[in-house]
C-alpha cells in the first residue's frame, strides 16, 4: 500500500495532545484539517485504550469551523441530520451522504479532466514543463499551502530541484513556446 493511501496515524495522549506518528511531532486540529484538505486520510486513536477517535475529532473540526462563522453545512442539512438520528431507519443517511460525496468527487474529477483535455494550450510542446514550473512556483510561494484549488496537479509528480540540464531544457522549451506563440499572433 502506497504511503499516501495509508491513513496518517495520529495518537492522542492522556494530556489530550495529538501526536503525528510520521513526523514525530505534535499537531493541532487545524493541522489535521490541512492534512485532510490535501487529500490525506487520517486515523486518530487513543494511545492508552486504542479506541478510534477519528469520528469525534472530525466532527470537532467541523464544529470549530461553524463556530467561527464558516458555514460548513446549511441549517436545513443539519436539521435533516438530527432528524435522521431520531427516526427509525435513520441508518440510511450515512450511506446516502457517502454516495453523494462519492458522486461529487467523481464529477469534479471528470470536470477537471475535461478542462485539461479542452485546453488548447495543453497541445503546445513544453506546456507540461511550464505547468510543472508554475506548480512548483506556487508551492514555493505559498509554503505548500495551496490546497487543491489548482485541480489534479497533486496527482502529478512534483519536480525536484532542477539540475542545470533540466533548467536548460526548460529554457529551451520556453523559448520554443514563445516562438510558436509569436507566430500565432
Amino acid at each position: 500500500m502506497a504511503e499516501q493511501e495509508k491513513p496518517l496515524l495520529i495518537k492522542r495522549y492522556a494530556s489530550r495532545r495529538l501526536y503525528n506518528t510520521e513526523t514525530s511531532d505534535y499537531v493541532t486540529l487545524e493541522d489535521i484539517a490541512g492534512f485532510i484538505r490535501d487529500g490525506r486520510e487520517v486515523q486518530i486513536v487513543d494511545l492508552k485504550s486504542g479506541d478510534d477517535l477519528t469520528r469525534q475529532y472530525l466532527l470537532q473540526i467541523i464544529a470549530e469551523h461553524e463556530s467561527r462563522g464558516e458555514n460548513v453545512l446549511p441549517v436545513n442539512v443539519l436539521n435533516d441530520l438530527v432528524r435522521s438520528y431520531m427516526l427509525p431507519g435513520g441508518g440510511m443517511m450515512p450511506q446516502f451522504l457517502q454516495s453523494s460525496f462519492d458522486m461529487l468527487r467523481e464529477s469534479q474529477s471528470k470536470v477537471m479532466q475535461n478542462m485539461n483535455a479542452m485546453n488548447p494550450m495543453a497541445q503546445i510542446p513544453g506546456f507540461d514543463a511550464l505547468k510543472a514550473q508554475q506548480q512548483a512556483f506556487l508551492k514555493a510561494m505559498t509554503g505548500g499551502l495551496s490546497g487543491n484549488w489548482s485541480g489534479p496537479a497533486h496527482d502529478a509528480e512534483e519536480p525536484e530541484d532542477a539540475s542545470g540540464e533540466d533548467l536548460d531544457e526548460i529554457k529551451k522549451q520556453l523559448a520554443e513556446l514563445q516562438d510558436k506563440l509569436s507566430k500565432l499572433s
